[in-house]
């Protein structure tokens, strides 16, 4: 993955009606060792990271880099949204193109909460870089994802064998408004 290239960043916290998407910081250490170590949350992401190994990484603050948002509610860490440049080495069709992704806590899970937050990412990229398309990969067997992907408004590119695994490539274009 590479960067978005010339946005500005950090931006500005994003604000929705519940969250704020904003950059990490010291005290998001231990939701994303959290994260980065659950089962469920990588149950279709090759698997979760040993905890002990994540302690050891993150000795001191997360990594930050232009397209990693944590997603904020009421002060605490419950997700992370990650907006990169595809390379396209296995999906030719994502190749340049920037590709959406998300994880979120167990907790968050069945609350709208990623909905609201990749909307929110995805309006901030529209404004940030005008006209350019959005790409998001999932298994197909990821149902939550599946039905967050047709929520947002991505529409299936195509679809491949992957990891051993049916993967979906769906893509997003920002509405521009008619002259």
């Amino acid at each position: 993955m590479e960067d978005l290239g010339s946005v500005a960043w950090p931006p500005e916290p994003i604000r929705t009606e519940r969250l704020v998407l904003r950059e990490p910081e010291t005290r998001d250490r231990a939701a994303f060792i959290e994260l980065l170590a659950s089962p469920e949350v990588h149950t279709y992401l090759g698997g979760p990271r040993p905890r002990d190994e994540l302690e050891c990484e993150m000795s001191g603050a997360p990594e930050r880099w232009p397209g990693s948002f944590v997603v904020d509610l009421d002060g605490s860490m419950i997700g992370q949204i990650l907006l990169r440049r595809a390379t396209g080495d296995h999906r030719p069709a994502a190749a340049g193109k920037a590709d959406l992704g998300y994880l979120f806590l167990p907790r968050a899970w069945g609350h709208g909460y990623a909905a609201e937050a990749c909307a929110a990412a995805l309006d901030w990229f529209a404004d940030a870089l005008p006209g350019e398309p959005v790409v998001l990969a999932t298994q197909t067997a990821n149902a939550r994802s599946m039905r967050l992907a047709a929520k947002l408004g991505f529409t299936e590119v195509e679809r491949c064998e992957a990891w051993g695994a049916e993967q979906w490539l769906g893509m997003w274009s920002p509405v521009t408004p008619s002259s």
